[in-house]
């Protein structure tokens, strides 16, 4: 059995730790609603220039497409672009991010494919480390970004479409997680390279006229779209990891306060059996006398 000085010791500890996650489940707070609402705006943009896109790329014929929409036609390669968070503290988001990477890279590999990585963000690279240690490849350092942006995602995209066109992939996966509340951030897939087209487009009965041609618009177009991907990936990365860090940092505080509970009644019920033996010395001593 601890003794007295031991449970106060970690009690004291213990109320230590509960400060601290108190501390940073309410920063997590604070951070929450600016993040939830850029990530929330940057849906409906990233959305309507995906319909724009696809009646463009409905009017091209399949030779003049750009290469960033026709592809290199092989798809050998794949390249799984994993967005993780550059700080702990979430609970599961990061291990359910790299499970959902792990499982496309799987499902690829039984199907003949040759899978590599390009990891944003510092927290999925050990876990994936473990089991594709030669399939990583290069990355994006964001950890020493204070507020990840725009300029991030561009710098990013530029990257990948420059390896694109260089050959070193043929098929490109974007995984990151997507923000449903603060305790629901669903990890998914999504294609980004060679930019997918809507199998279904609606059609307004309208006869539209480009002036410059489909073609020209698209060879603009294509690399701002996956620009908007990548940066509406980024902010829902954001907001996911301050609603998991709320989450998890306030079950830490209330299963911290439910320890100290419990360590402080084993606390008085060993001050109490001290009491009673000192006691029960004391009053064997003068009945001896």
């Amino acid at each position: 059995m601890a003794s007295l000085k031991e449970l106060k010791d970690r009690i004291k500890s213990v109320k230590s730790t509960q400060k601290i996650t108190k501390a940073k489940q309410m920063v997590a707070a604070a951070k929450l609603r600016k993040a939830q609402a850029a990530a929330e705006a940057a849906r409906p943009y990233a959305e309507r220039l995906a319909g724009v896109m696809g009646s463009l790329a409905s009017k091209v014929s399949g030779s003049d497409a750009p290469l960033l929409l026709s592809g290199t036609g092989k798809t050998d390669r794949h390249l799984l672009v994993v967005v993780n968070t550059d700080k702990g503290l979430c609970g599961g988001l990061n291990a359910n991010i790299v499970k959902e990477a792990k499982r496309q890279a799987k499902a690829l590999e039984a199907a003949g494919k040759k899978v590599t990585f390009y990891l944003v963000g510092k927290k999925g690279r050990a876990p994936l480390k473990r089991d594709y240690a030669s399939q990583i490849g290069d990355g994006f350092d964001t950890s020493e970004v204070r507020n990840v942006g725009f300029p991030e995602a561009e710098a990013i995209a530029d990257d990948l479409v420059a390896r694109f066109e260089k050959g070193e992939f043929d098929v490109a996966h974007l995984v990151y997680p997507v923000f449903k509340s603060a305790l629901a951030q669903d990890p998914t897939t999504v294609q980004i390279l060679p930019v997918p087209v809507p199998e279904t487009v609606t059609d307004t009965g309208a006869v539209v006229e480009y002036e410059p041609s489909e073609e020209e618009i698209l060879e603009e177009l294509l690399p701002r779209y996956i620009k908007t991907q990548l940066f509406g990936a980024l902010l829902e990365r954001e907001a996911s990891e301050q609603g998991a860090s709320m989450t998890a940092m306030d079950n830490a505080t209330r299963n911290a306060g439910e320890l100290i509970d419990k360590l402080t009644v084993q606390y008085n019920r060993s001050r109490q059996a001290a009491i009673t033996t000192e006691l029960v010395e004391i009053i064997a001593g003068a009945e001896a006398l």
